[in-house]
């Protein structure tokens, strides 16, 4: 299959040699990498410029970089930078991080999930980070869900949903959105990619309210907002990240901020995401 892959790139010299070289020891290689340096100011562009003269497959561009690093927005932007250098032919396209270490057969096994099911529109694997010297899971999702630095995606999917809304909470309304056109989403548990730098690290202190506003965005309502915070400031294990988030969501709801789905959308999201709340429930 076509696969062609969009990396973004932040100052991160520390881990992208090995990044890059977990894609260059795939067993299953993309027809293209287009790496994009959002205005490093280490060492990642000499590593870049070594891959790209080395591995034909790389291709790389320069964009000035937003000041705030804030989760979603940033990121997507320099996705869609890359996303225009993309060959229109491709048949799975996939938004990667810098920080990661991908098992050398992660693409030829995700590849399977869409060559063996017309309807899987996203696939991947999970993600681990370090702790005492341990990979353990990366618990601030379920393992059934396919995490935002290693997704690969259907062409028909990525345009049914509209692409990566430039959002906090883009690689959740995907998903969602993708099961709202009638896709599935597949996710090998044996896959585990190495998280070097664990989710947020980088975040800047207006990032903590992100998350609640797009809780608003993906019109989830108060009552849902309020179980997905709890569950997610229990995962990880910060409490007053729960108060963080409701003042998001009051805060964007305050300010009218724009909806990331239609009505439509947010009628099937809310009795999505009550069915996976009751069947919880009722195991």
């Amino acid at each position: 299959m076509n696969i062609q892959i969009v990396i973004p790139v932040y100052n991160e010299a520390d881990h992208l040699t090995q990044a890059l070289q977990s894609f260059v020891e795939q067993t299953l290689l993309p027809q293209k990498i287009i790496i994009i340096n959002d205005g490093s100011t280490d060492e990642s562009q000499k590593i870049i410029d070594t891959f790209s003269s080395n591995y034909s497959f790389f291709e790389s561009i320069q964009i000035p970089s937003e000041q705030k690093h804030l989760p979603g927005s940033k990121v997507i932007n320099a996705f869609y930078e890359g996303f225009a250098l993309v060959n229109s032919s491709y048949d799975l396209i996939g938004k990667f991080d810098a920080d990661i270490i991908l098992p050398k057969n992660y693409f030829e096994v995700v590849s399977q999930f869409f060559k063996k099911n017309k309807k899987t529109g996203i696939a991947g694997g999970n993600l681990y980070i370090k702790k005492n010297n341990n990979w353990e899971f990366e618990a601030i999702s379920e393992k059934t869900k396919v995490r935002g630095p290693i997704k690969l995606y259907r062409k028909a999917c990525f345009e049914d949903i509209g692409g990566l809304k430039k959002s906090i909470g883009w690689d959740t309304v995907d998903g969602l959105l993708a099961q709202y056109h009638g896709w599935t989403i597949e996710t090998d548990t044996t896959l585990h990619v190495k998280h070097l730098k664990p989710t947020g690290k980088t975040y800047t202190k207006e990032a903590k309210y992100k998350q609640g506003e797009a809780f608003y965005r993906m019109q989830y309502g108060f009552l849902l907002t309020t179980i997905a915070a709890t569950k997610l400031a229990l995962r990880k294990r910060k409490i007053v990240l729960f108060f963080d988030y409701i003042r998001g969501f009051f805060r964007a709801k305050r300010n009218k901020q724009e909806f990331l789905v239609t009505k439509a959308e947010g009628t099937f999201i809310r009795k999505l995401r009550w069915k996976g709340i009751w069947s919880k429930i009722t195991m």
